[in-house]
């Protein structure tokens, strides 16, 4: 293959919806779990893969990430589509922010973290692996891809944490305000999850045990969602579930576990 080939954007065109403030759950949970990688990193470099047909969530995470990680930190944000990298141009900011056009091949940039958020959902479940592979083969030493999805205004989302090995953890997060059960995280699941909600699947069992979790919680709703939540969160680990983190995270509307699940 020739050295233009393997420059050619691999993927197809997203809807590219998105709305301010739409990943601010997720960018808050790669500043707390992501940092030492960038940290570690001679070039802090991130990729914002499908940013979408305005630039916003792509500006947003580079200032989140320069304001909670390091000021130096530069931020790719790669569409496949021609007009929405021209649309971006005026957002840029280099070195720090910066648009390209590039899919899952990542442009020939070796980042140590990719966001590709809402970007698979429309793929087929069977082309999955191979995206995740096409990204994962592309990162720095120890990068990482944070795949996920959410809704229109970013109050349900889910996303995985995947290296060179595969996927290492699965969170679900909520806005605890708005929530009116945690089945309807089933249904912002990543595309490599979705259609696995059923019987006898780990991710229908967690799904259905947070859910029992937050109806056993239902007296702590007097003193707010986010309490009942956090006893939620804490009944799912005493039953077993190996849940991550700690209340700090968990007040957050988040829940973290590790991959494979159980």
């Amino acid at each position: 293959m020739s050295p233009a080939a393997r420059r050619r954007p691999f993927g197809v065109v997203t809807r590219g919806t998105t709305n301010p403030n739409r990943l601010r759950r997720v960018d808050n949970w790669i500043v707390a779990s992501c940092a030492d990688r960038l940290l570690a990193a001679d070039d802090p470099l991130v990729v914002d893969l499908g940013y979408g047909a305005t630039p916003v969530t792509a500006v947003e995470l580079r200032a989140r990430l320069a304001a909670g990680v390091r000021p130096d930190v530069r931020l790719v944000g790669l569409e496949i589509d021609a007009a929405r990298v021209a649309a971006a141009a005026p957002a840029a900011d280099p070195p720090g922010l910066t648009f390209a056009r590039g899919g899952f091949e990542l442009a020939g940039l070796r980042p140590v973290l990719v966001r590709a958020f809402n970007v698979l959902r429309q793929y087929d479940e069977s082309e999955v692996a191979g995206a995740w592979h096409t990204m994962t083969a592309a990162l720095a030493p120890g990068g990482v891809l944070v795949e996920g999805t959410c809704d229109e205004l970013g109050r349900l989302a889910s996303w995985l944490l995947i290296d060179a090995e595969g996927p290492r953890t699965l969170t679900l997060a909520a806005k605890l305000t708005t929530l009116g059960s945690p089945a309807e995280l089933a249904e912002r699941l990543p595309k490599a999850l979705i259609h696995r909600n059923v019987p006898g699947e780990p991710v229908h069992a967690l799904i259905r045990a947070l859910d029992d979790a937050w109806q056993a919680a239902a007296p702590y709703a007097t003193f707010g969602p986010r309490q009942r939540w956090l006893r939620a969160v804490a009944q799912l680990r005493e039953t077993g579930w190996p849940v991550l983190d700690n209340p700090t995270r968990w007040r957050r509307g988040e829940l973290t576990l590790p991959w494979p699940l159980p």
